[in-house]
């Protein structure tokens, strides 16, 4: 008998839902989306339940992110339907989850990339291990940070958020929660005693008694090249500027930078200047940028290269930065007959 993709059950006072697609690295589909929405929604008012944990099977970790290849399968194929349906249901979990009534304890413990922070970094209560890697590397698959990270990436202290953004580079738990995007610091040897733990309902009790001092977070220390290069108005100035830094850690920045889809990068940095009044506002215009991407940006040629074909050679249209105009730009963020009002 075949697993479900998502564990629900309720351990004491706690109700936990578990991802349960280890080979795929528990990345999500529209199902598990929807068994999710439907887990959290009975709990909302069951008075038994005290607290909602979230966390993935398997050692590799949380969730990489969304399912994307069954998204480019499906625009591939003429249906836009999926991207539709999978986007906005999921965008309205990550809502429901940061508004929820309840503790909500997300475990980001090994990957987490994508879709998997958003549905850990939105919660009351954030948990991260010696083992955490936390991204968003969208610009990488010609997409752009959605699930709410452009939100929590332009809320990073300077332009820490900005240089992960623009990069897609994977950060250690003390760098997530120096960047506002966890709270806790935890072993993951004790993370089984842990939940055990908080299955009594006592979640901020319990947290103190797990959670250890943060180490170092080695991105607090190169806070200076960093807000220098990124606070720059364009990506090509961005580029300017890290090239001339001193630091090898700058010019690495300028090299990962240059392999993104240039059209991804332009309207991520728009994105992430918006100056977001909330977080549905953050995934309204993610839901417009992400159907875009679709239809118009570089979602597909990027999703092929690294997920389908394999070849690491993505073709992006515009090739360079400067075939990425202002207009190419506005055409992302305008908006489309058909967008659904995600937030009623």
């Amino acid at each position: 008998m075949t697993e479900p993709e998502v564990l629900v059950r309720e351990q004491g006072s706690l109700g936990r839902i578990t991802l349960n697609r280890p080979k795929a690295l528990n990345s999500l589909t529209l199902g598990m989306v929807r068994t999710m929405t439907e887990a959290i929604d009975q709990w909302r008012t069951a008075e038994h339940i005290k607290a909602v944990l979230i966390d993935g099977a398997g050692e590799r970790g949380l969730c990489a992110g969304g399912d994307v290849r069954a998204l480019h399968d499906a625009v591939k194929a003429g249906d836009e339907s999926l991207p539709i349906a999978f986007w906005t249901e999921e965008y309205r979990l990550n809502s429901a989850l940061a508004g929820y009534p309840k503790p909500v304890v997300g475990i980001m413990d090994g990957i987490c990339m994508g879709g998997g922070v958003g549905i850990s970094a939105h919660g009351s209560h954030r948990v991260v291990t010696e083992r955490s890697k936390v991204g968003m590397p969208e610009v990488g698959i010609g997409f752009i940070p959605d699930v709410g990270g452009t939100y929590l990436l332009s809320r990073a202290p300077g332009e820490l958020g900005t240089h992960l953004a623009l990069t897609g580079t994977p950060i250690g738990g003390a760098d997530a929660v120096h960047c506002g995007i966890a709270d806790h610091f935890v072993n993951s040897a004790n993370l089984p005693e842990m939940i055990d733990a908080l299955a009594g309902g006592q979640v901020d009790q319990v947290l103190r008694k797990f959670a250890e001092p943060v180490p170092e977070a080695p991105l607090a220390a190169q806070r200076e090249w960093i807000d220098a290069a990124y606070s720059a108005d364009s990506v090509e100035e961005v580029l300017r500027r890290l090239r001339e830094r001193p630091e090898a850690e700058a010019g690495a920045a300028a090299d990962v930078i240059e392999q993104k889809s240039p059209t991804s990068l332009k309207v991520t940095l728009r994105a992430l200047r918006s100056g977001y009044a909330s977080l549905e506002e953050a995934l309204a215009q993610e839901y417009r940028l992400a159907m875009a991407c679709v239809r118009i940006g570089d979602f597909v040629e990027g999703v092929r290269a690294t997920l389908v074909d394999k070849d690491r050679n993505p073709r992006w249209s515009p090739a360079t930065l400067s075939g990425v105009d202002d207009a190419r730009v506005a055409e992302f963020f305008a908006p489309a007959a058909d967008e659904p009002a995600l937030f009623s």
